[in-house]
């Protein structure tokens, strides 16, 4: 099954104006994920969605692909069912969706939600990372609960699984979860997504994902190891990923 992996990428970030161009170690942060997901090696081709010239120039001059996308898209998700629309990409049956602020995605949680689609398991896939408790107070961290076989039951901003009884804390320690936002899907799931209305839960949370969990398609979770990085949001973010980076050089490791 080919595999086709798509960074959507905007400038209308309102936390951080221009955000795709800013620079992590000299290079624009969209080039930077693009250039991770490339080395990664998951994806038969790996492609940024954009709606704007000077990103798809940016990335076209550092050797990658850019397709160019409509600029109403109200979600990462539509925009990269727009580019698996496109005659050019037709052939790849499963899409891969990184968020285009991850320059140090982890590999598990691409490789993981890619092989949940790739080998037929559910027809949407993500990811999700072994966590800690202090999670549950932080409302900018998304959780998951998740069915035995790893299908996702709920994701929420709120402190899940909610612990009741203080004696069933260490049986909590197991199951808590940071969900991970990449995202794999069929080329018929992706369709449906998309096609699917908002969802009132989707809204509450401010969670697309709870739109297709709502009309019953099934998302499994790779569960990993590797805690993400973050995105790139703020400031304070671009100063941390370039602290990273110069770390990560400076050992003499990729990032």
């Amino acid at each position: 099954m080919k595999t086709l992996a798509v960074i959507p990428a905007r400038l209308g970030a309102s936390r951080l104006p221009r955000k795709p161009l800013r620079l992590v170690a000299g290079v624009p942060l969209v080039v930077r994920v693009w250039e991770r997901v490339s080395d990664l090696g998951v994806a038969d081709e790996v492609v940024v969605a954009t709606d704007s010239d000077e990103i798809a120039t940016a990335v076209r001059a550092a050797g990658g692909l850019a397709a160019m996308t409509a600029a109403s898209h109200p979600s990462g998700t539509d925009r990269v069912a727009e580019v698996a629309s496109q005659p050019e990409y037709a052939s790849y049956s499963v899409l891969l969706n990184v968020q285009g602020d991850e320059p140090f995605v982890p590999e598990s949680a691409v490789r993981g939600a890619a092989e949940i689609v790739t080998s037929g398991r559910f027809p949407l896939g993500t990811a999700a990372a072994i966590s800690t408790d202090d999670i549950l107070s932080m409302p900018d961290v998304v959780k998951v609960v998740t069915a035995d076989d790893g299908r996702a039951l709920y994701f929420s901003r709120a402190p899940i699984p909610w612990l009741r009884e203080n004696s069933d804390a260490p049986l909590r320690h197991t199951r808590v979860r940071q969900h991970v936002g990449v995202y794999a899907y069929t080329r018929d799931a992706l369709a449906a997504w998309v096609a699917l209305p908002q969802h009132p839960l989707e809204r509450i949370e401010r969670l697309e994902q709870l739109r297709p969990l709502a009309a019953g398609l099934a998302i499994g979770v790779a569960t990993v190891s590797e805690l993400p990085a973050g995105g790139v949001d703020t400031e304070e973010d671009l100063a941390r990923a370039n602290a990273r980076w110069t770390e990560l050089s400076a050992l003499g490791r990729d990032a």
